[in-house]
């Protein structure tokens, strides 16, 4: 009998976190604030304004960096007040993914 196994390395695992921010955060610097901590825990995607008023972003990394992001996002800049976020994350398996966090527009 043959046995095949499936080995994950969790300490390189790459996931993915997608969601949409809703409150006051157009127009209060928050994507510059998204960028900011992307950038600062090495996470790639992007950020961006949605006609309905909300914030969309989307956040490929290490799971810990993602939930740490996550916590930053509920706090918000200065001026926004974030009063909800709707996300899901999920294991990331394309291995064609930015190399960037970028602000779109």
């Amino acid at each position: 009998m043959k046995i095949n196994f499936v080995c994950y390395n969790v300490f390189s695992m790459k996931y993915i976190l997608k969601g949409k921010v809703f409150g006051r955060v157009q127009k209060v610097g928050f994507r510059a604030f998204t960028k900011d901590i992307a950038d600062s825990l090495g996470i790639q995607g992007y950020v961006k304004n949605l006609d309905d008023g909300s914030v969309e972003f989307e956040a490929i990394g290490e799971k810990e960096a993602l939930e740490i992001f996550l916590e930053k996002l509920k706090e918000g800049p200065k001026y926004a007040f974030v009063s909800d976020i709707k996300y899901k994350m999920e294991v990331f398996e394309d291995e064609d993914y930015p190399k960037s966090f970028d602000i779109l527009y």
